[in-house]
């Protein structure tokens, strides 16, 4: 079972569902996690599908990178960073697909940590599409933490 939560301008909200890791052969690289969201919050509820596609992982040379634009603290560094890498996969709550510009996995325990990064919000929750992002939340961020078997926690932001 797969428990992630989700962080929209300041409101947590729960999302539940089954989440499965499926790794697929050699001839197609990658992973995609999918799961059946559900929030609820003090104004609204609802549930949307959720499938995280990971075609690769960067490397560490662009974990480090992105990590010192982190550092600098300079207003959109890390933005620009992350909008100069390639898509490598992509984050999909019902009808609207984000496409992943960071992949990242490393050990935990029996499993591991997945940290995705999107270059703009992920607004998953957004049944009229007309939300607009809240000032300086211009990216998107999900969180796996797995066990062996692939399944685990994870949180989702903006």
């Amino acid at each position: 079972m797969m428990t992630m939560h989700t962080y929209k301008r300041g409101l947590l909200a729960v999302v539940a569902g089954t989440l499965l890791a499926t790794a697929h052969a050699a001839a197609q690289p990658g992973l995609t996690f999918t799961a059946e969201a559900t929030v609820k919050t003090p104004s609204r509820s609802g549930s949307r599908p959720v499938k995280i596609q990971i075609d690769r992982f960067v490397s560490d040379g662009v974990r480090d990178t992105i990590g010192a634009a982190i550092k600098a603290r300079k207003p959109g560094e890390t933005l620009k960073a992350l909008t100069s890498l390639p898509d490598i996969g992509y984050i999909e709550v019902g009808d609207k697909r984000v496409p992943l510009k960071y992949a990242y996995a490393r050990p935990v325990g029996d499993g591991r940590m997945i940290t995705v990064v999107t270059a703009q919000p992920i607004l998953f929750f957004d049944p009229d599409g007309k939300a607009k992002p809240k000032e300086g939340f211009d990216l998107g961020l999900a969180l796996l933490v797995l066990d062996a078997k692939d399944t685990g926690e994870g949180e989702l932001a903006p």
